[in-house]
């Protein structure tokens, strides 16, 4: 083969496979708590989207048990060094919990969602719900601070990441709260039906 031919074709082939990274920022229900690594819906999420042809894109977990949206932006600094494309903000259930203020919750992910867009970073929120006994007040504000952010700041929006999973014993721990490797399964689906158009 001619030199100048197989840099061509060198160059060509290392455009079209460009590596790409999608980081998952969230807390132990990103992390996997209680399944192993590999099961956890990031790395699902990953074995997805290479069988969809997108075998550019690389899943980062960044999943830290007991993480609240306070922790956001000081994650965001230290892990975008990496120079991630896209970042899925999965915060909040902790905040929920632990019934902090919903105005709180929402300054924090707003600064979240600002840094990462002044660093060219994508954004996708991935939204939560409370369980009712959180009381309809409270549940409802929680509900829309995602709807709010999204519409706010112009986003790609899964309202739900826990839909089909949450409060179904079948696919969670026997804590009730976390996924189990099924739940990671159909949460991984979630994510795939809107990114699959997205990335």
């Amino acid at each position: 083969m001619r030199p100048f031919l197989f840099v061509l074709l060198l160059t060509f082939s290392s455009f079209s496979f460009a590596q790409k990274k999608l980081i998952v920022l969230g807390d132990s229900l990103t992390e996997g708590y209680g399944v192993a690594k590999d099961a956890a819906f990031p790395a699902v999420l990953e074995k997805k989207l290479h069988e969809a042809g997108k075998k550019e894109w690389t899943v980062v977990n960044a999943g830290v048990s007991g993480s609240t949206t306070a922790s956001g932006i000081s994650r965001m600094k230290w892990l975008f060094k990496s120079k991630p494309d896209v970042v899925l903000l999965a915060l909040g259930a902790n905040d929920g919990l632990r019934g902090l203020k919903v105005e709180e919750s929402q300054k924090n992910l707003s600064q979240a969602i600002k840094y990462a867009q002044e660093q060219k970073v994508r954004v996708i929120l991935g939204g939560l719900y409370m369980p009712p006994n959180y009381g309809k007040d409270y549940t409802d504000k929680f509900k829309k601070m995602y709807e709010s952010l999204a519409k706010q700041y112009k986003v790609t929006f899964i309202p739900f990441i826990l839909d089909k999973v949450a409060g179904n014993p079948k696919y969670n721990l026997a804590d009730g709260i976390h996924p189990n490797e099924e739940g990671h399964k159909i949460i991984a689906d979630n994510v795939f039906l809107v990114l699959k158009g997205a990335l």
